[in-house]
């Protein structure tokens, strides 16, 4: 979708058309699912926590604000924190330790739906950056932990976890805006 297009769409969005709703979740549903999935590990229950998260979306479109991000990447964190919301009660009704090496989220490449990372070249990404930025990035966004968890997990300040994810957050997008200018 180009911006100009999602720009007016999310005006759209925000005055309450579904019809501009309906356009976005065509568009992203299936990266979305893909997360979920990932998370969850459970497609039924990934499809139900997909739902509750378009729920939140277009409850909360109206707080979108383009100066703090992209669309989508604000979607995803609505979707990525659902997800893991449902998987720490999921853990917790079981009994099972939240995220060790030997529990940890992983791209299960047998599902199709799953969203490939590598296929838009974020892996390639952070290659760019400082080895600590990739292990904390890597921890955050692929194997779904929190801040805390990474700082408990690589025995690090969670000062330096925030710092870290926010320094390599911030390289990511200037790498992103010069990308887009190529496009």
């Amino acid at each position: 979708m180009k911006e100009e297009e999602l720009e007016n769409i999310i005006k759209q969005m925000q005055s309450g058309d579904t019809s501009a709703f309906e356009k976005v979740y065509d568009a992203y549903s299936a990266s979305l699912f893909g997360i979920t999935l990932k998370i969850l590990k459970d497609q039924e229950l990934a499809e139900d926590i997909l739902q509750d998260a378009f729920v939140k979306i277009w409850s909360k479109v109206n707080s979108f604000d383009v100066k703090k991000g992209s669309f989508f990447t604000w979607m995803l964190n609505i979707t990525r924190n659902t997800a893991i919301d449902k998987y720490r009660q999921v853990i917790k009704k079981s009994g099972v330790t939240i995220q060790t090496h030997e529990n940890t989220v992983s791209n299960n490449e047998a599902h199709s739906s799953t969203i490939q990372i590598n296929h838009i070249g974020i892996k390639e990404l952070l290659t760019t950056l400082p080895t600590e930025q990739q292990e904390v990035i890597e921890y955050l966004y692929f194997k779904g932990y929190t801040q805390q968890e990474v700082s408990d997990e690589l025995e690090i300040p969670l000062g330096t976890v925030k710092t870290r994810s926010r320094s390599a957050l911030k390289a990511l997008k200037e790498i992103f805006s010069i990308l887009v200018t190529w496009i």
